[in-house]
């Protein structure tokens, strides 16, 4: 069977970095991969997480982990808003679960918003 899931967070035009519950960065999509060049963009993989980020980002980072830990029900958390080429992008981290609901992943996902041209 072809991999679906590859193939669909590898179409998506937003950065997608997924971690594992040990908080390594086990695959970016060709996006993430582009975007996140100037900070090694493929070889992050294998890399922690926390090795890109500020310390601020890594409280926040903990603290979703830890609810999503703590609230089998809880899938998808915002982060904050970032501004890129007049663009506002919201920012995510979701929980990957497995088939009993246990936490085994979670990814950083972007959504992106353009200003309307006047």
């Amino acid at each position: 069977m072809p991999n679906y899931f590859k193939a669909l967070v590898d179409a998506d035009d937003e950065p997608i970095v997924i971690c594992d519950v040990n908080h390594i960065i086990v695959y970016m999509n060709p996006t993430a991969v582009k975007r996140y060049a100037k900070r090694g963009g493929a070889k992050l993989i294998d890399k922690s997480i926390f090795d890109c980020h500020n310390a601020h980002s890594k409280e926040i980072i903990l603290s979703v982990f830890e609810k999503f830990l703590n609230d089998p029900t809880l899938n998808k958390v915002y982060t904050y808003t970032k501004n890129w080429d007049n663009e506002d992008t919201d920012v995510y981290i979701v929980a990957l679960r497995d088939s009993a609901g246990t936490l085994i992943s979670y990814y950083e996902k972007h959504e992106s918003r353009l200003h309307e041209k006047a």
